[in-house]
């Protein structure tokens, strides 16, 4: 990013909070579902410890206001942990509590706001 800006929307196209426009249809963001559980996302990837490293497959849960939030805290959770490369292939927004093992176990500590790191 520059210090234009370049990434900023025009005032007079800017959208509303809470909606985001894209080649000019309007679409709502994702937000806390109407019910007020949190947002939770999970963020599909490859990570290795070192650059050029064998890569795992991980799975990283959060909660987060939308989906560029949740891609910058995961690469920021990887960082803290010591990854030195990420993959990001997916992202999406879980419809309620996972029920298989290990995201099972993790997913309440995902409410409290931990970033749930889970490595395969």
């Amino acid at each position: 990013m520059n210090a234009d800006n370049d990434n900023a929307a025009p005032p007079d196209t800017r959208a509303q909070p809470g909606t985001r426009t894209q080649g000019g249809a309007h679409a709502e963001t994702h937000g806390a579902p109407a019910d007020g559980t949190p947002t939770v996302f999970i963020v599909i990837g490859r990570v290795s410890k070192r650059r050029g490293g064998r890569k795992s497959e991980i799975h990283v849960m959060m909660q987060a206001p939308d989906d560029d939030h949740a891609v910058r805290e995961t690469l920021n959770a990887l960082s803290r942990e010591g990854y030195a490369e990420a993959e990001l292939d997916q992202i999406g927004i879980l419809d309620g509590p996972p029920t298989d093992e290990p995201h099972a176990s993790a997913y309440p500590g995902v409410l409290e706001g931990d970033v749930a790191i889970v490595t395969f």
